[in-house]
């Protein structure tokens, strides 16, 4: 997913869950993440230092968070784990929680909610963005 010039907020969180995204299939495959080379890579060979905040701290706070965010997130899923979610499904997840959480302190719970529910409707099946609000307006804190 190559990018260039300036992108929207609603842009930059398709990139952030892509990182994500990367980020779950290198873990999956035991490698180590190469977070320069993912972020980088999405805008189009960009030197790292001249990325999008967002979207590296988004991909940083998702591989420091990694365990605790799966653990409090297998915590509000009813007979399912989060290891048997689609890749997809995770990396919108994660970037929801890190964003709320660490990245952007300000942010709406519902504002996160209503991005995570747009990316779901966008890469899942049709119902799936109902899992994911429901496991996000568990999930979440209120503020």
């Amino acid at each position: 997913m190559p990018i260039d010039g300036e992108l929207s907020r609603n842009q930059l969180q398709t990139v952030a869950m892509t990182a994500i995204y990367d980020m779950l299939t290198y873990v999956s495959m035991g490698s180590s993440v190469d977070v320069e080379a993912i972020v980088s890579g999405l805008f189009d060979g960009k030197p790292y230092s001249e990325c999008d905040y967002f979207v590296k701290a988004c991909l940083i706070m998702a591989i420091k968070e990694h365990d605790s965010l799966i653990s409090m997130l297998n915590g509000y899923m009813n007979h399912w784990t989060f290891d048997r979610l689609n890749r997809v499904e995770q990396a919108i997840l994660l970037l929801s929680c890190v964003h709320y959480l660490y990245v952007d302190p300000s942010v709406a719970k519902g504002v996160v909610i209503d991005i995570a529910i747009k990316l779901a409707k966008t890469y899942l099946n049709d119902k799936d963005y109902r899992f994911v609000n429901a496991i996000l307006d568990k999930a979440l804190p209120a503020r």
